[in-house]
């Protein structure tokens, strides 16, 4: 079945049961070039000036996250999953502040002058910012008062206040915050003999006065909310839930008896919460604990969220004891820390959330990784090829396999409990095998899970490395070294997403399984790089950061630059300069660009003699789009990579990445078949047009990306 260019009529929905699964219109070569552009039923305005050639990172991401919020507001989607973007939405915007936005007031606090090439300065960036995010809290906090609590209260899921308790509820409420509540709840008072405390990043937190009768004083004390609690407290088995500060705020008294109770509001602050290591330091480990210790007690304010209860002398004393400026107050009319309606998403409620896709598995893979892989090469998709089963499959059958001498691994984000692959390269240690990985300490939020890991793989007897000093390694790579009858044979994998059983459920990525003897031998040459001491050479089959992959990217740009070049990129990120020059020239001299870019896109595409050719377009679904497949050329003659490596400075420059070129036949044929489905998705596909704006494109075909591949998977796999 090959999917019509737009002009063709086709099915309006997923092909019917049993259907043959064939090329997607691409059999070979990059997917067509035919212009896809829907008609807008929603758009997000970006503030762009006319004649911008890059726009600015910063802006470009919150308007990705605008359209994460547009889809808490689609009422085609589920409801729960309408509450779970707008969860998402909170904490993107939670961690946009503590890096991003923080890393803008150092420059400023160091008074950085000039512009960038996007023309604005970082006053000017801050300023937009500011207006930008009210906005888009504002609407946040409307979607949730306006559409989503009716909807849950007509599902009979109620958000409560106590006052709406009967008698009974009252008391399972009360006999609830005696037993698990009240126990951890510390109030810190204000005045000469105890100073204003230490407001720990994103703790929701209640601001009380408090009156003495006696000496008619007014007091100033904190009180926060533990995180080890619920954001809303679920009553009973029933489908109503209290917001936590309420029921804390109820409970005053108790905390502060004796005294009157004058006002309380709750309010949350958001701290810089990056990590920078100096180059310099002799024991990684040992520099980026002490970093992360800093980061907890003393890292800067950068946001302080209240909502429109909150009276002017509060406000004002928090502003003043937290050092902050009334343009890092932002004022919420709603609840603060949405973040935890995420809860809901977890109800046994499944008429209102999407239905459960089963992931498959190819033929014989999970009884036999090395047979298959042996034989030829396997492209796996999640999460429509489940992790388990091929991913963590590969690594417990090496880990178990008396042949197997050696495993090397990079881990970045490991996630999972531990019994999963973390545990596996524990026990081959365990079991004499030879074991080395390479984790990534400076992986952001994940730095405490990854050093506790570290730790437990080196007591297990695990060569563990932490990378290269002043790069990150973000490469997604396995090599397993096995003793057959024939002699050693090695096997690796390749791919564009952590090794991380949790987030490959919801994550889409790509992974290459090969014992191709050249691709094995380069692998093994990066493994020598990152553990011991060499400089990478040439490779063929890789294309590693930093050393030559800008070079032999930008070189696969160039040779397409001419009308009848095509190049087809997916990634999370376009924002390097050069990189965006590169392709803007291509454009100039005629080859066909489509860009499927999920998140930053600084390129600006439509421009009359310098984009007109390069199209971009943006999908945004109930899998989070995450591989990277960059497309060159087009027919028999194409070149398809997959890997870890954005188009930004970063990944080029200051991290280690890998990208490996895709040689068997079947392999390209399903990453053409991913692209042309992408770029045919008029059901989650967003259009960037010559403005700087995002246009949600007009359903006409019906053809939503993640159901269309998961039924392509399940056609050609086993499910389980």
């Amino acid at each position: 079945m090959r999917i019509p260019s737009p002009s063709e009529p086709q099915d309006r929905g997923r092909p019917p049961d049993g259907a043959a699964v064939e090329s997607s219109g691409a059999e070979s070569g990059c997917p067509d070039d035919s212009p896809r552009r829907g008609e807008t039923v929603a758009k997000v305005v970006s503030p762009v000036a006319a004649g911008t050639t890059y726009l600015n990172r910063e802006l470009s991401w919150l308007e990705f996250n605008a359209r994460v919020l547009h889809m808490a507001e689609d009422p085609a989607i589920p409801l729960l999953e309408r509450v779970r973007f707008l969860a998402i939405f909170n904490s993107n915007l939670d961690e946009f502040f503590q890096v991003r936005v923080a890393a803008l007031k150092e420059r400023q606090q160091v008074q950085v002058r000039g512009v960038g090439p996007d023309g604005l300065s970082v006053s000017a960036q801050l300023r937009a910012i500011r207006e930008r995010v009210d906005e888009l809290v504002q609407r946040q906090s409307a979607i949730f008062r306006e559409q989503l609590v009716p909807a849950l209260a007509h599902e009979g899921i109620q958000f409560v206040a106590l006052r709406d308790l009967d008698e009974h509820q009252r008391k399972l409420v009360d006999r609830a915050f005696e037993d698990r509540i009240f126990p951890v709840l510390t109030p810190l008072a204000v005045d000469p003999a105890h100073p204003f405390p230490y407001i720990s990043n994103l703790s929701l937190n209640l601001a009380v006065v408090v009156g003495d009768p006696l000496t008619s004083e007014q007091r100033f004390a904190r009180v926060k909310v533990p995180p080890m609690l619920p954001r809303f407290v679920q009553l009973g088995d029933e489908g109503r839930f209290l917001p936590i500060e309420e029921l804390i705020a109820a409970s005053l008294p108790r905390l502060f008896p004796g005294m009157d109770i004058l006002t309380y509001h709750p309010f949350r602050v958001t701290r810089n919460a990056d990590v920078s290591l100096d180059d310099d330091a002799e024991d990684l480990l040992q520099a980026l604990q002490e970093v992360l210790l800093q980061r907890t007690k003393f890292s800067v304010e950068v946001r302080l969220e209240v909502d429109t209860t909150m009276d002017a002398s509060t406000l004002d004393l928090l502003v003043r004891e937290l050092e902050l400026t009334p343009d890092e107050v932002y004022v919420v009319d709603g609840l603060l820390a949405l973040e935890g309606a995420a809860i809901l998403a977890d109800l046994d409620r499944r008429t209102l959330l999407h239905p459960h896709a089963t992931a498959s598995t190819p033929p014989g893979f999970s009884d036999d990784p090395f047979g298959v892989v042996r034989t030829r090469d396997v492209l796996v998709h999640h999460p429509y090829e489940s992790f388990a089963t091929t991913v963590e499959a590969f690594i417990a059958s090496a880990a178990n396999d008396p042949g197997v001498v050696a495993i090397k691994q990079t881990l970045y984000r490991t996630g999972g409990d531990e019994a999963g692959i973390v545990a596996a390269l524990a026990a081959a240690a365990r079991a004499g095998k030879q074991v080395a990985v390479v984790i990534e300490l400076q992986a952001r939020f994940d730095e405490e899970t990854n050093i506790d890991r570290a730790q437990r793989l080196e007591e297990a007897g695990v060569h563990v490395v932490y990378g290269l000093v002043g790069l990150k390694t973000h490469a997604k790579a396995t090599l397993v070294v096995r003793q057959e009858h024939d002699g050693i044979r090695r096997y690796c994998h390749i791919g564009t997403g952590n090794y991380n059983p949790k987030t490959a459920r919801i994550y889409e990525d790509l992974g290459l399984f090969s014992s191709d003897e050249m691709l094995c031998f380069e692998v093994a040459e990066l493994f020598n790089h990152l553990t011991g001491y060499s400089r990478p050479r040439g490779f063929t089959r890789l294309l590693v950061a930093p050393s030559d992959l800008r070079t032999e990217l930008r070189a696969r740009i160039d040779r397409q630059a001419h009308p009848g070049g095509r190049i087809v990129m997916k990634m999370n990120s376009l924002a390097d300069e050069a990189m965006i020059g590169a392709l803007y020239d291509a454009s100039r001299k005629g080859c066909e660009i489509d860009l499927l870019v999920r998140g930053i896109c600084c390129l600006v595409p439509g421009v009359p003699e310098q984009s007109d050719h390069i199209r971009v377009r943006s999908l945004i679904g109930r899998y989070l789009e995450h591989s990277r497949i960059y497309c060159f050329g087009s027919g028999d003659d194409a070149e398809y990579l997959i890997g870890s490596a954005d188009l930004m400075s970063r990944n080029l420059d200051r991290r280690v990445e890998a990208l490996v070129v895709i040689t068997d036949g079947e392999a390209r044929r399903r990453l053409a078949e991913i692209l042309a489905v992408e770029l045919d998705d008029d059901m989650l596909a967003w259009l960037m047009d010559a403005d700087g704006t995002w246009s949600k494109a007009t359903p006409t075909r019906g053809l939503e990306t993640h159901l269309r591949l998961h039924d392509f998977a399940t056609a050609r796999n086993v499910v389980a």
